[in-house]
Order: structure tokens, then sequence, then C-alpha cells
């Protein structure tokens, strides 16, 4: 008699499944040759396997001829180890499965239930156990009660609408990706003697790059604009009052200059009091997106990095599965449960007594909706703070205090907005105070509520002018994208996926098309966009992404069918690569010459403090390694070290100490810092032994 094999999509998870399920001390690990484990148990008095995959087993490969060219359209599932060498570590997983569901009778998916949990399942079954369907179970959180529920009330099918929808953007994706990849590189390759590289591009790619860019353009023809404004400063009852004249901006400065003197120490008359008290309702439940947002904008996190902390917080079945759009906390989840849970922890121990106080607990939710899963929250099982690492903890602590904040009562603050008068000029003064704190208690250190009270004055009472100033400010450009608002941004304006944006911004940076927390487009790839807009601009068009993801959320719905999907987006993208081959030789110019500035503008780092020449990034011919020389050499030869195996970017600015150009240095697997090129300068006692680079010194090249 066989047994039930079921079908984990990474090995925490397994253990997790495996630990919930197996009864009366059934459970038994078994470890492999290879170090892979996997674990038997009993339920139901039925015998049971739980195998673990580690992500995708398989990718989409070519097939037919050989070589870098392009159109390709024909592709099979192959192995990953087969694929990517990076991948090699899967083979273990990959034969253990295989050895395993031989004798296997039936089977139960428990990969994530979304379209790449569901395509990873199903290409194992296909591939691996030789199965077209399953039963497959559905959760949120790996607690033990869900857990055990969901395996009560699992699907006796697989949810084939997801995992079409999951394999028509993976072939979308690839052929996007493929053949759009080398069409640009080898139009940049046939016109370059020597010294070219991979550039990339895809369906969503490219028009994010093209959202950056423009965004890169309009900070570029900005043109500032002086504008000036009157700040009146008057006391009433021994309190100063500053209030802003009504008008806000003077374009005219001889405007501004006349009302100046028509009011100076003339008495300032309160002419109308407005008192207002308002309620702040509480935040939304957090969805991936606004996850992400919020921990870049406390933490300066990355999206990828915050996605990455969310799902080991999830494995280790702390919080609810972090991808999801939405922002709804459905009552099945059990508030009380949690919140009782949650109150054992010191940090929130008083804060979830207060709410379980209440009642009725009712989370204030957004609009946003997930069929999936529900919003992002903490679950009753609560984890040793202390084993969780710094980081894992600050994302913990920031869902935990936002899950807690939706149940608390709004704030309510109290508006007062004086209207001062000195003759027939109008100032106002604004006043805020805080009433009751409600929500923003629960979700300190995060968020605040600035208070700016206003002294008691009745209407009609005459204050003391102390004099008003006149203040030039300068219109300002528009801000950059950081990596919290540009993943809102997408979302806004429906470009990826929420669990694919991060990873898309990530490749933008890894191909040098970006660089900077504060978002800024390198010559690479402005000149990227440019020959597309130039020559292919519907590469670069949002609505064709949008069209696509619509067209996916119909195959999910089973009201298309993946084929038909595919086989339009092979026409559409045949004809964007015969208008690439018509102007292969244009696009490839192009692309040669932003590559030259591009490297041009890497190896400038900013003025030589000796001479004001230009400082670069040099290799040594002798040894290979880099550093940093004057390009005025041999008449200056003034250098620095630099760290190697590294990428630097220079970020245009000096040292304030020892005035030479900072610099950020990137390394894979690091988190990025920056620093001044003089090694002995005063603010590099600040390195730990630990923490500093391994530097080249340039007077041994």
């Amino acid at each position: 008699m066989g047994y039930t094999l079921l079908i984990a999509e990474k090995p925490d998870a397994m253990r997790k499944i495996a630990e919930s399920l197996a009864e009366d001390g059934s459970l038994r690990r078994i470890l492999t040759n290879d170090g892979v484990d996997y674990y038997e148990f009993k339920r139901n008095n039925r015998k049971h396997l739980i195998v673990a995959a580690v992500g995708h087993l398989f990718n989409l490969c070519p097939t037919g001829r050989g070589g870098w060219v392009y159109p390709i359209f024909d592709a099979e599932w192959r192995p990953s180890f087969e694929v990517r060498k990076e991948s090699g570590f899967s083979k273990k997983y990959f034969e253990v499965i295989k050895s395993v569901a031989k004798d296997a009778s039936d089977f139960i998916v428990c990969c994530d239930y979304d379209t790449e949990g569901s395509v990873i399942g199903s290409n194992i079954l296909k591939f691996l156990c030789d199965v077209k369907d399953a039963k497959r179970m559905k959760f949120s959180t790996l607690t033990k009660e869900e857990l055990i529920n969901s395996y009560k009330n699992m699907s006796n099918h697989l949810d084939f609408g997801q995992i079409e929808a999951g394999l028509t953007r993976h072939w979308l994706d690839w052929l996007w990706g493929l053949n759009l990849t080398r069409a640009l590189t080898l139009a940049m390759k046939n016109q370059a003697e020597k010294g070219f590289k991979i550039l990339s591009t895809g369906r969503v790619q490219g028009p994010t790059l093209a959202l950056l860019l423009e965004r890169e353009l309009e900070i570029r023809r900005f043109v500032p604009k002086p504008y000036w404004q009157l700040e009146l400063h008057c006391k009433a009852n021994s309190n100063e009052i500053i209030a802003m004249h009504e008008k806000g901006q003077f374009w005219d400065k001889n405007e501004a200059d006349r009302i100046l003197k028509e009011c100076k120490g003339k008495d300032v008359l309160v002419k109308d009091i407005a008192k207002r008290q308002y309620r702040q309702m509480p935040p939304y439940p957090f969805n991936t997106t606004d996850l992400q947002s919020e921990a870049y904008s406390q933490f300066k996190f990355s999206p990828s990095q915050t996605l990455g902390l969310a799902e080991s917080l999830y494995q280790m079945g702390a919080i609810s599965y972090p991808r999801t759009s939405s922002q709804k906390l459905p009552v099945e989840i059990n508030y009380e449960k949690i919140l009782g849970n949650l109150s054992s922890l010191e940090h929130y121990s008083d804060l979830c007594k207060d709410l379980l106080k209440k009642g009725r607990l009712i989370p204030h939710e957004g609009p946003k909706e997930d069929p999936a899963h529900p919003a992002i929250y903490p679950t009753s099982e609560v984890p040793d703070l202390g084993k969780l690492a710094p980081q894992q903890r600050k994302v913990y602590d920031l869902v935990v205090r936002r899950f807690i904040a939706t149940f608390a009562d709004p704030a309510i603050r109290e508006s007062m907005n004086l209207t001062l008068a000195i003759e027939e000029n109008i100032f106002i003064a604004i006043g805020r105070r805080n009433i009751s704190l409600g929500w923003v208690r629960f979700y300190s250190p995060y968020t605040t509520l600035e208070e700016q009270i206003l002294p008691e004055v009745r209407i009609g009472q005459r204050l003391e002018n102390l004099g008003i100033n006149m203040i030039e400010k300068w219109t300002e450009p528009p801000d950059r994208y950081s990596q919290g608002s540009i993943i809102k941004e997408m979302e806004k304006r429906n470009l990826g996926t929420r669990a694919t944006r991060a990873e898309i911004l990530q490749t933008l940076y890894e191909r040098n098309y970006i660089f900077g927390k504060s978002i800024k487009v390198t010559k690479l790839g402005e000149t990227v966009t440019n020959v597309l807009r130039d020559f292919c601009p519907r590469i670069i068009s949002e609505e064709l992404t949008r069209n696509f993801e619509e067209e996916m959320e119909l195959v999910m719905q089973e009201k298309r069918k993946k084929d038909e999907i595919i086989e339009e987006a092979v026409d559409f993208l045949m004809e964007i690569l015969n208008e690439i081959k018509r102007n292969e030789r244009g696009m490839g110019e192009a692309l040669l010459k932003g590559l030259m500035e591009s490297r041009e503008e890497e190896r400038r780092l900013g003025i030589c403090p000796k001479c004001k020449g230009e400082l670069r990034i040099i290799r040594s011919r002798k040894s290979g390694k880099v550093f940093v020389g004057c390009k005025s050499y041999p008449n200056c030869r003034n250098s620095y070290p630099l760290p190697q195996i590294a990428k630097i970017t220079p970020l245009g600015k000096v040292c304030e100490k020892c005035l030479t150009p900072m610099i950020q240095v990137y390394r894979k697997g690091r988190r990025p810092f920056s620093m001044c090129l003089d090694p002995k300068c005063p603010t590099k006692s600040n390195f730990t032994k630990k923490n500093t680079p391994k530097i080249q010194d340039s007077n041994n090249i």
C-alpha cells in the first residue's frame, strides 16, 4: 500500500507542516546522504511523507537552434540546475522528490497559495511525479491551527486557474526578456569592435525604467523661480504667534515690499477664530506594497530586503503570508487570540490589554482585496524576540504595531485658525493640538502628530506687532523616487505584481540603469530608454503591460486560455523584433555610444583637492587593481586607494573633514556604505576592523 506525499515549497515550510499535522508522536525526520531531509508522519492512521522544493525546480529553456540568436519562441521546462549554474544546489532536492514520489499513491500540494506556488507545485507533479492533478492545501499562515484546518478542508483538485495564469506570466516574461535582451545586445555588439555588455529589458522592466527617466528629465528641465513670503510675528498675552500672509507666495518682490511697508509697526487685529475638531483614522493593515514602502521609510530597507525578511518571519510562523494585495483582516483569524498572545510580550502587553477591554474589535480596513490571502498580520504563534535577527525584529515590530493600531480609536485633533488683520492685509496663523492620541499611541514610534498650540485670544483683540520677515525662497523640482515610492507608483500604474516589483527594481540596479537611494538614472539607463522610445516605443508602453496583466487575470478566472495569450504575444513581439532588425544599425550605434559615455561617467569621481583637476578610477595594468588617480598625471601625482571587488559610485559631494569626494561602495550580498577617498581622514576612525573594506594601496600599484 502506498502513502500520501505532500509537496512543500521550501524546507522551513515543510518542517512546520510536518510538525503540525503529525499525530501521536509519529513524526520521523529522514536525512539523505546528500544532506536533504524530509519527514514521515501519520495522520488519520495513514502514512504521509512530505518533501520540499527550494522554490522553482524548473525553468523555461529555449529549444532548437543554439547560439545567441533571435527570435526564439520555442521553449521547454528544464530542471533549474541544468539551466542556471547558480541553481546547482537544487539538484539534490530534485532527486529526493523524484525518488520519494515513485511509491506514492496520492499527492497533496501545499506550496504557497499564489501563482508562483501553484506553478512550482504543478511542475513538480507533472515532471517528477507523473501526475496531472492532486489535492490542494490553502493557508495564509504556517500556524498549527491553520495548517490542520487547511488539511481538513483541502480542495480535491489543483487550482488550475492560478496555475495557468502563472504559466502565462512565465512564458510572457521569458519571451519578452530573452528576445529583447538578445536584440538590444546584438544590435550594440554588431557595431562594436570590442567592449560591449548585455543590455536587458522586459515587458515590466522597460516601462518602469521609462517612468524613472521621466522623473529624471522633469528634474533636469526644472528651472527654479524665486518667490517671497511674508511672516508676521505678534504677541498675545505674552505668547508669540507666527502667521503667514494669506496670499502665500508672492511672485513679484515689489508687491511683497509694498505690503511689508504698509504693515510695519501697525497693530494686529484678531478678525476671526475658527476651531474645528476632526478625527484622524487609523492606518489600514499592511499589504505587500504598503509594508515595503513603510519599511523603506522607517528603516531604509530595500523592497526586496523587506520581502525577504517578511518571508523569513512567515516561514517561522510569526506573520501571515507577505505577498498579498489585501487591506482586509477577516474575523476568522481570531483577533482576540492574537492580541491575547501578543500581550505576553512586554513591548505590546499594555496596548493589547487596552484593546481587549474594548469588547468588540473592528479593524479599520482599506478598499483593496486579494482572493487568496488577507492583509499581513502577526499570528497567534508569538516568536521569541530574542532569537530574531535585528532586522527581522524591526519588520516584526512594524507588522505588530500596524496590526494593533488598526483596532484602536481614531485620533481626535483640534485645528485653530486665526485670521489676523493689519488694515486690509490678512495673515493666517494655523494651530493644531491633540485631544486624544487614539491609534497613534499604538503605532508609535512609527508616527507622531505634531502640535502647534496657539494662545487663546478673542475676536476684536489687538495684538502687538513684533515685526514682519520677508522670506525669499525658490521653487523646487519634484522629488526623486525612492525605492519605497517607486514601488507604490508601480502598483498605482499596474506595473508588475506585488511579488515581482522588488525584483524588477533590483534588476535595474544590477544592470547599472539606476543608482542611489534617491533614484537617479544612469547614462546607460537613459540611453537604453531613449533608443527604445525612438525606435520601438511599444516596448516601454505602460498600456501594453497593463493589458497583459488584465489578460492574465482573465486566465486566472478561466475566461481566457493561456495559449491564446501567448500566441497573441508572439505575434506582437514579432512585429517589434522586425522593427529592431530594420533599425539595428542606428540602435546599435546609439547604444554603443551610450555605453561608452556611461563607462566614462562611472570613472569620474570629482575634483582633485590638490590641483583642481579631475579624479578618476584607474585600473593598474600591472596588478589589475583599481585606485583613484588625477587626470593631470604626471603633473599631479595625487592618488587614493579604493576597495577592491566592489562597484564604486560617486555621490557628487565632498567630505566635510578632508574635502575629498565621497563615494558609495556596493558589494554583492552586503549593504552599501559611503566613504571619502582619503584613508587618513578622521572619519575613518569610526570604521571598525570588521567593517573596514579591503583597500588597495595606490602606492604599491
